[in-house]
């Protein structure tokens, strides 16, 4: 499970990595095509769109997964460790709701969309969409262990790694 665990986040920031460069590289020769040869690449817009869905989507799962989204621990902080236990638990129950509705709606709209064709692009609507589906799926799974154990980890070893293959203590 360790070993799998490693692979999912690397692949997670191998592909949050390649759209940035790709976003980077769209955008950039779009401008230089369009203030300097009076000339652009219509698709670099939607593609760039959906590289953002894309980023922020699977960026999402991940800061999920190190548990630094945006919150406020001060209070929980200086409460009783068993207290501060049941309110992490209950925020993971609240999260699980909300990524449960996430996955709902954006299965829907999967679906929904499927069959609409992009003019520009020539790829379905629903590539948005499908973001929503994946890092929901991940977050639900990411906000179930929580709730059953909110220390555990959730990386495979992952944020130890040194990068020569050994984990640190």
């Amino acid at each position: 499970m360790r070993t799998f665990l490693r692979w999912v986040w690397t692949a997670a920031d191998i592909l949050i990595a390649i759209i940035m460069i790709v976003m980077i590289v769209m955008v950039f020769v779009n401008v230089v095509l369009r203030y300097g040869f009076a000339s652009g690449l219509r698709e670099s817009v939607e593609l760039s769109r959906l590289g953002l869905v894309w980023l922020v989507m699977i960026g999402a799962a991940v800061v999920l997964r190190r548990d630094e989204h945006l919150a406020v621990k001060d209070i929980v902080n200086i409460l009783p460790r068993p207290v501060a236990a049941v309110l992490s638990r209950l925020a993971y129950v609240i999260i699980l709701v909300s990524v449960l509705m996430l996955f709902w709606g954006a299965w829907q709209q999967t679906l929904a969309n499927w069959n609409n064709i992009s003019p520009l692009t020539g790829l379905p609507v629903s590539a948005f969409y499908i973001a929503g589906v994946l890092s929901s799926i991940i977050m639900i799974c990411l906000a179930a262990v929580r709730i059953i154990n909110p220390e555990a980890e959730l990386d495979g070893g992952y944020d130890a790694d040194t990068g020569d293959g050994e984990l640190r203590s």
